[in-house]
């Protein structure tokens, strides 16, 4: 297939556009660039788009020709998207049905649509599955709840759509954010050797960003029956901040014996949300159950530190969303 990845040059689009390309797609990497592009390497069968998805004209453009659309793209996290309210709401949601209805009239047949577990908000339930009211907290999941609701409506024979709400995403990538759980803890773990824990019973779900880049390009291969009009959650191992920070405690420790031990802290905190997401359906539905576990990304990020590949990463803004955000927002001015 031909396929456009929207935020192609972001944390999961720089490792999902390689294994596209290795999975025989020719592959459009349609990004505004916020970030940089340094996990976008130019190579037969890449066209790189350096273009806003608010232009609704650049990105017809790009459509030329394609077959499937994987939409990633938006201002991600809460608080990067509250810096500037006006600016989230036009990426997030204000362009998402021109967008859409531009991709049928090209004759795109497939729209794979990256929302989130966040939609659920907060829930008291042992196991928040798809079947679970969405109760969003904040305008971030609102507009992605919303999106979803878009896309279903502009579902039609030739025009498959299928929503993924994944979990959160941890794991090594060449554009790594280290604003997310797992990684937070291991960055600290790593460069402090002490890790602070806020609360501590607060369980979150977690999926290893190959797990979920390997999910969007079998999403490609699937027949149009099996995967149209579907929404499934995209998670694997829900754990405790507590347990989370034991675990990167462990495995850092056992990656880089030569350092010294690593102490956790805990503090009490007002913030104890807590949501335990499911994942069976996608299992029984797709097939799909990842393989890597929350260890695995833990023990990539270590290899990548010791490689030099994050260097300032207590620090450095492209390492961190809101900071990168609040360069480029009249909030921050």
């Amino acid at each position: 297939m031909k396929v456009l990845v929207t935020g192609a040059a972001g944390y999961v689009g720089c490792v999902l556009v390689p294994k596209l390309l290795e999975a025989g797609h020719e592959v459009v990497a349609f990004d505004i660039m916020y970030y940089g592009e340094q996990g976008l390497v130019p190579q037969r069968n890449l066209q790189i788009v350096a273009a806003d998805m608010r232009d609704n004209a650049a990105f017809t453009k790009a459509l030329q020709g394609v077959d499937a659309v994987i939409h990633l793209a938006c201002i991600s996290n809460d608080p990067s998207f509250e810096l500037d309210p006006a600016l989230g709401k036009s990426i997030n949601y204000d362009c998402f049905e021109p967008m859409v209805v531009a991709a049928k009239k090209a004759g795109v047949s497939r729209f794979i649509y990256a929302s989130s577990s966040s939609v659920y908000g907060v829930s008291e339930a042992a196991n928040v599955d798809e079947t679970h009211p969405l109760k969003p907290l904040t305008d971030y999941s609102r507009f992605k709840m919303l999106c979803e609701e878009i896309l279903e409506k502009h579902r039609q024979p030739g025009f498959t759509t299928i929503t993924i709400r994944p979990a959160t995403v941890c794991g090594y990538s060449p554009r790594t954010r280290l604003d997310l759980s797992v990684n937070i803890l291991t960055n600290l773990a790593v460069n402090k050797r002490q890790i602070t824990v806020f609360g501590g019973s607060q369980k979150r779900p977690n999926i290893h960003i190959d797990d979920i880049s390997d999910l969007y390009v079998q999403l490609l291969a699937m027949p149009s029956e099996k995967i149209d009009g579907g929404v499934y959650n995209a998670g694997y191992q829900n754990y405790s901040i507590a347990d989370l920070a034991l675990m990167v405690k462990k495995v850092v420790e056992a990656e880089m014996p030569e350092k010294a031990p690593i102490e956790i802290v805990t503090s009490p905190t007002d913030d104890l949300r807590s949501y335990h997401v499911g994942s069976d359906l996608i299992a029984k539905k797709l097939g799909f159950t990842p393989k890597r576990t929350v260890e695995d990304a833990i023990k990539d990020l270590c290899r990548a530190f010791k490689a030099g590949k994050l260097p300032g990463s207590l620090d450095d803004p492209r390492y961190f969303n809101v900071k990168i955000m609040k360069g480029r927002t009249p909030a921050a001015a």
